[in-house]
């Protein structure tokens, strides 16, 4: 399937760099579609938004299309990128901020800590989406 097919703009297509990866879930995220959100992680990937919750499947497509449905773009900085033979570890500072669909103010930031491996497409995708790294989420809106 051709990435850039759904509609929503310039989606970024997965990558073969590790330090991409988090372009590309931004692009993903910024696009208002789920679906491209979940072609960033691998199968059994998961989303840790509170500590010792981890999502995966339909529980991860729900919670990132929740965060999604704020309507305010993430903004993606890395910091560091360790890449080990197909695995990599990220550390992203991460924000959505800015009005909401509904006119409220969105402040969510956070450094993640991230894993991701590479496939035998030589494509990277999320086993671990840690967008809060080791502090506490903020409190729901």
């Amino acid at each position: 399937m051709d990435d850039r097919s759904t509609g929503h703009g310039d989606i970024l297509p997965l990558t073969t760099e590790a330090a991409q990866h988090p372009h590309v879930f931004a692009s993903a995220f910024d696009s208002g579609d789920p679906d491209q959100v979940e072609r960033v992680y691998e199968e059994d990937g998961v989303l840790v938004l509170e500590p010792g919750n981890p999502l995966t499947g339909a529980a991860r497509r729900e919670a990132n299309a929740g965060l999604m449905g704020l309507g305010v773009p993430v903004r993606v900085t890395p910091r560091h990128v360790h890449v080990a033979d197909d695995i990599a570890l990220l550390i992203v500072d991460r924000a959505v901020r800015g009005a909401g669909d509904d006119g409220r103010e969105v402040d969510i930031r956070g450094t993640a800590t991230d894993v991701a491996r590479r496939g035998a497409d030589g494509l990277w995708r999320y086993v671990v989406d840690n967008p809060f790294g080791t502090a506490e989420p903020p409190a729901p809106v």
